[in-house]
């Protein structure tokens, strides 16, 4: 699922720029460029959506950016994660025998094969 939460950009004492989400409190990033504050955001954005879908706690709406409080002495942006379910769930897979019997050879992990293919094939 995706998630899009308005963030403040704020310069920190330390250089580079501070991001917070007021929906999200607690929920924090930095980033010594833009750039890098943008991508940090949204890797702090994920990281808080997946704990709170981990610990069953109600995920907070987005307010509208043009309600959004801060002292200006920064920016809004808009910051988008993608979160995605990394339970693992059972599936029932055919493969033809002698591959069968040289994954048993090499001792290769069927699972860790097929998740990484799926990666690479599903991006």
């Amino acid at each position: 699922m995706k998630y899009v939460y308005a963030a403040v950009f704020e310069n920190a004492d330390e250089g580079g720029y501070a991001v917070s989400f007021p929906d999200l409190p607690g929920c924090y990033s930095q980033g010594e460029t833009l750039s890098g504050a943008i991508t940090m955001a949204q890797s702090a954005l994920s990281q808080w959506i997946e704990y709170l879908i981990d610990k069953k706690i109600t995920i907070p709406g987005a307010s509208e950016i043009k309600e959004m409080k801060y002292d200006g002495a920064g920016f809004v942006n808009f910051v988008c994660a993608d979160v995605k379910d990394g339970r693992a769930v059972k599936r029932t897979v055919s493969i033809p025998k002698w591959m069968d019997d040289r994954v048993s050879e090499t001792g290769l992990s069927l699972s860790r094969v097929l998740q990484e293919t799926l990666s690479q094939r599903l991006q």
